[in-house]
């Protein structure tokens, strides 16, 4: 497959993802008062409104970008993994009640150490992924897109 064919898929993907959380976003809503830190829980429910208008933001620019296949592969899978790996944190702690050590401005309570460390975790693991990803994207806007003039 040419880098511009793949460009085009994983452009479309990323705009089927943002929709699909729009959409997740949407009745994700009804359950905030029913989490055991609904104060967390709204805040997921906002950074996963985010993550969606990201996503279908990125998904337009995807096809313009200047990258080979397999640099284009990574920045699609961590840009991908970042994001739902820090809404996953976030939805967590809401649903556990849990994830002060990690995020103390939330007002989420104190979890188990099991807890507080898998939240921990996940959470962390997602910024070394955007920050490679953004770093990708930022390289690929560099030049015209492979193939066009």
């Amino acid at each position: 497959m040419n880098s511009s064919t793949l460009l085009l898929r994983q452009g479309r993907r990323l705009l089927q993802v943002g929709v699909v959380l729009l959409l997740v976003t949407s009745f994700e809503g009804f359950a905030i008062p029913s989490l055991a830190a609904p104060l967390v829980g709204r805040s997921a429910h906002s950074l996963m409104a985010l993550l969606a208008i990201l996503l279908l933001a990125m998904g337009l620019l995807w096809s313009k970008l200047n990258l080979r296949p397999s640099t284009s592969l990574i920045a699609f899978w961590f840009l991908i993994y970042s994001g739902f790996a820090i809404v996953a944190s976030f939805l967590m702690a809401a649903i556990w009640g849990a994830g002060h050590s990690t995020m103390p401005l939330s007002g989420a309570p104190l979890g188990t150490a099991f807890q507080e460390t898998t939240i921990m975790i996940v959470a962390y693991s997602s910024a070394p992924t955007g920050i490679i990803a953004f770093a990708l994207i930022l390289w690929g806007l560099r030049l015209p897109a492979i193939g066009s003039e």
